[in-house]
C-alpha cells in the first residue's frame, strides 16, 4: 500500500509517501516539505498566533493535495513538540481539523523517542546489540536506549536546535557569553538523564538521527547525501569539539556556505551542535553513526506491525 507521513515539525511540515507493505523496506515515493518554523511562530503567552495557525492550515492542505496526487491510500498525520508546547494546542489542533479535515496526533517527547529508536533498530538490525540513539530535533532532544525494539529507557529534553537558537542566541554571530551561559544550560540537563541510562551499562552502539546530526556529520567529513543511504557516516566527538568554536566565530551566512549546511539551517547549526556535543561528552560517546531513518520511518514502521494479517500480501 502507499503510505503517507504527514510530520509538523518544530522547524518544517513534511510529507513522506512510501511504498510499503508488512514485512518489507518502506521505499521512499515522494517527498513534500514546507519551513513552517512553528518554534519561532509563538508569542510571549508560548501560543501559536493567528498568523501562524492559517500558514499551518495552508501548509496541511498543500500537503494534503500533494498526498493525494501521489495516491497516497493511508495517511498518518502527527505533531511533535512545537504545537505540543504551545498554550493554545488543543484550539490549533481544533483550527486544523475544522479547515483540513486532519485531525493531527500530538506525540509526547516519550513517544518520539520510542519511535525513532524502533527505525533505528529496525535500520542496524539485531546485530547492534545494545543502541544509544540521540536525536535533535528543532525543539527537543530525544535520547533513547535497549536491546530490544522498545527501549528500555527513552527521553524527551527542550533541547531542540530551533528553541535553543531563539532563547538563548540572539546575536549574529552571537555572543560568547550567551554560547557559553547555553552550553551550560544544555550540559546541566542532559547530565541530568545520564544517571538513568548508564544503569543498564555501556551501549554497543551509538547512533544520532536528525537533519543537525548530519549536518555535522557532513563538516566533519562525511559523505554527501547524493552518495546514498548506504554509505556509512559518522560524526567523531573530536572532530565536533574543533567544529564548534569555529561555528560560534561565524555569522550565519557565514555557516550556510559550509558543505552540507542549508540556508534555513544555518542559524540553528551552532545551538545543534553545542547540545550534540554535550551529549557525546556526557555519555562518554567518541564516534556514533548517522542513522538515514528517525521518527517518520518509526511511525510508518509501527503502523505496518499492526496492520491486520490479511493486508500482507503473502496473506491469503
Amino acid at each position: 500500500m502507499r503510505l503517507g507521513v504527514l510530520d509538523v515539525g518544530s522547524n518544517t511540515v513534511h510529507l513522506l509517501v512510501v511504498d510499503a507493505h508488512p514485512g518489507a523496506r518502506p521505499l521512499p515515493a515522494h517527498s513534500h516539505k514546507a519551513e513552517l518554523r512553528l518554534a519561532q511562530l509563538l508569542d510571549e503567552r508560548g501560543a501559536i498566533g493567528p498568523d501562524g495557525v492559517d500558514r499551518l492550515i495552508g501548509t496541511v492542505r498543500e500537503a494534503l493535495e500533494a498526498a493525494e496526487d501521489k495516491g497516497v491510500e493511508d495517511l498518518l498525520p502527527f505533531a511533535t513538540s512545537a504545537v505540543r508546547e504551545a498554550s493554545n494546542a488543543d484550539d490549533v489542533l481544533a483550527r486544523v481539523k475544522e479547515a483540513t479535515g486532519v485531525e493531527l496526533r500530538v506525540l509526547s517527547g516519550e513517544e518520539e523517542a520510542r519511535l525513532t529508536f524502533l527505525a533505528a533498530r529496525r535500520w542496524f538490525g539485531w546485530s547492534a546489540g545494545r543502541l544509544l540513539v540521540l536525536d535533535i530535533g528543532g525543539g527537543s532532544l530525544e535520547i533513547a536506549y535497549g536491546i530490544d525494539e522498545e527501549p528500555d529507557a527513552a527521553v524527551s529534553l527542550p533541547l531542540g536546535a530551533g528553541r535553543l537558537t531563539a532563547g538563548w542566541l540572539p546575536g549574529d554571530p552571537s555572543d560568547p557569553d550567551d554560547v557559553k551561559a547555553l552550553r551550560r544550560h544544555a550540559r546541566a540537563q542532559i547530565a541530568r538523564t545520564v544517571g538513568e541510562f548508564s544503569r543498564f551499562g555501556a551501549p554497543d552502539h551509538v547512533v544520532a538521527t536528525s537533519k543537525t546530526f548530519k549536518q555535522l556529520a557532513r563538516l566533519a567529513g562525511a559523505a554527501r547525501s547524493t552518495e546514498g543511504l548506504y554509505v556509512q557516516r559518522e560524526l567523531k566527538r573530536k572532530s565536533l569539539e574543533d567544529w564548534v568554536p569555529q561555528l560560534a566565530a561565524m555569522t550565519v551566512e557565514e555557516r550556510a556556505e559550509l558543505p552540507g549546511v542549508s540556508e534555513g539551517r544555518a542559524g540553528q547549526l551552532l545551538a545543534g551542535a553545542l547540545v550534540a556535543e554535550g551529549a557525546m561528552d556526557l555519555f562518554g560517546v567518541e564516534t556514533l553513526e548517522i542513522c538515514p531513518w528517525a521518527l517518520r520511518e518509526g511511525v510508518i514502521l509501527r503502523r505496518l506491525d499492526h496492520l491486520p494479517a490479511e493486508s500482507s500480501p503473502s496473506a491469503g
